[in-house]
């Protein structure tokens, strides 16, 4: 009779501990542990090693060498954000909020790749998926529908089949015979993914699993998961919104920064090839408090429209708050206003938001950013076809950014007739662009706003 013990695991981390406590002494995470019953019975079949053949040590210099060709999802922005296709046996962790469209992308590279895909549903029947595929008007004949929860029912069914790539969806519903608590727990995920990353090492065959996440914004189950696999994304969106931002956190094989821009239309997510046209506004109407910043996510140039709005306190405690960007730094560059420029805002309420519901990392946003806050502050306007990139440091300098020819070269395909930029050696073609070298923001904005007044 096989033997069995009940331990208590924690949600977060995975310490185990024989008796239940409120604060997990790894993680430092509260009332995260759960018990579980985890059994010692030795089943033949409960490891992949059973039905594939076991590689054996090799020297590295004797390794044959062997050029894989990346498979072409069929989705551009796809193929941008993971380096350029999958894979052979690479393993992808896709983790987003419910409804922002993990499914739906993934049955769209079902539709797209011209090659066999097994998609393994553990939340939905195939009427539904079919539903799905009918809606987005995909047309998957290679595509194999499977709906199952067990995780070596999936590894046998793989081995007759042999796809070309496995879809999961979602890891958090798979469970292990072995393994008797529900699943979703932390046992469950670690050993039903551990034989499925086996299975796609060994068969070469690329695997996708979707990750559902926490309300901290995390990817629910053990951290190892994230190790474990070769590449995590991170999709990105907010339910009021149309866009959707495709985010690469982890890449063995490619820049851990690339970003895709897709937009949930009726039909699905579509691609936006080139989304500094469908950001930016231009400010028309000749509207205060909105200046164009030049950012870069990954190898991408691209071009986002930030508003501000500064107004007078009604209450005690001015109010701070910021949508698309670090609310720390936007309080760091009010800093700076005030001891640089000697512009007092601490009794304002400041308003920062980067349209389109894009979320921006880069630094050299900081110039734009204040540009937007003095616009909105003297009431002034920037002109549409002006675009700002430079980061702000604490002493008041514009320091330098990377990659600023690419940033260059995009603000002339766009058509803007001005640009500030730190200052730089870099050759740089600007063409009809003015290009206005920024070392101190004290020099620049009183330029700017001087030319602004005028015009």
């Amino acid at each position: 009779m096989a033997k069995s013990k009940t331990v208590y695991v924690c949600q977060s981390c995975g310490t185990q501990s024989p008796k239940w406590i409120g604060k997990c002494n790894s993680c430092g995470e509260w009332n995260t542990f759960q018990e579980e019953i985890i059994s010692h019975k030795q089943s033949q079949s409960s490891s992949v090693s059973s039905l594939l053949p076991k590689s054996k040590p090799i020297v590295l210099s004797d390794v044959a060498s062997e050029n894989f060709i990346r498979i072409n999802t069929g989705i551009t922005e796809l193929n941008t954000v993971i380096g350029g296709g999958l894979v052979p046996g690479s393993v992808i962790l896709l983790g987003g909020e419910p409804g922002v469209g993990k499914s739906t992308l993934l049955l769209q590279v079902a539709g797209a790749l011209q090659k066999k895909v097994l998609y393994v549903s553990g939340e939905e029947s195939p009427q539904q998926i079919l539903m799905r595929a009918q809606r987005l008007e995909i047309q998957a004949e290679n595509c194999i529908v499977y709906n199952e929860t067990s995780v070596l029912d999936i590894v046998s069914h793989v081995r007759d089949i042999k796809p070309d790539l496995l879809i999961v969806d979602s890891v958090q519903t798979l469970k292990h015979p072995d393994i008797e608590s529900s699943p979703g727990t932390v046992s469950q995920i670690r050993e039903t993914s551990n034989v499925l990353i086996e299975l796609a090492k060994q068969t070469h065959m690329p695997l996708i699993l979707i990750g559902h996440i926490t309300k901290e914004g995390s990817i629910a189950g053990p951290k190892v998961l994230e190790h474990m696999v070769d590449v995590v994304l991170q999709f990105e969106g907010d339910m009021h919104n149309v866009y959707r931002v495709l985010r690469s956190i982890k890449n063995r094989f490619g820049s851990t920064s690339e970003i895709g821009i897709f937009e949930m239309v009726q039909a699905g997510l579509r691609e936006v090839t080139n989304p500094s046209e469908m950001l930016l506004n231009r400010n028309h109407e000749q509207l205060s408090g909105v200046a164009i910043a030049a950012v870069m996510e990954g190898m991408r140039p691209l071009f986002v429209e930030v508003q501000a709005l500064v107004s007078t306190a009604a209450y005690g405690t001015p109010q701070r708050t910021v949508n698309g960007y670090d609310n720390k730094r936007v309080n760091m560059l009010l800093a700076i206003i005030e001891k640089r420029l000697g512009i007092k805002v601490y009794t304002k309420d400041v308003f920062i938001n980067i349209a389109g519901g894009i979320k921006v990392q880069d630094t050299a946003t900081d110039l734009a950013i204040i540009a937007a806050i003095l616009s909105s502050l003297f009431d002034v306007y920037i002109p549409g076809t002006a675009c700002f990139s430079g980061e702000v440091g604490l002493t008041g300098e514009v320091r330098t950014v990377s990659q600023i020819e690419k940033r260059v070269k995009e603000s002339v395909k766009l058509g803007m007739k001005q640009m500030y930029i730190p200052v730089s050696r870099a050759s740089l073609d600007s063409n009809n662009c003015q290009i206005v070298q920024c070392a101190r923001i004290d020099h620049t904005f009183k330029k700017l706003f001087r030319e602004a007044e005028q015009n």
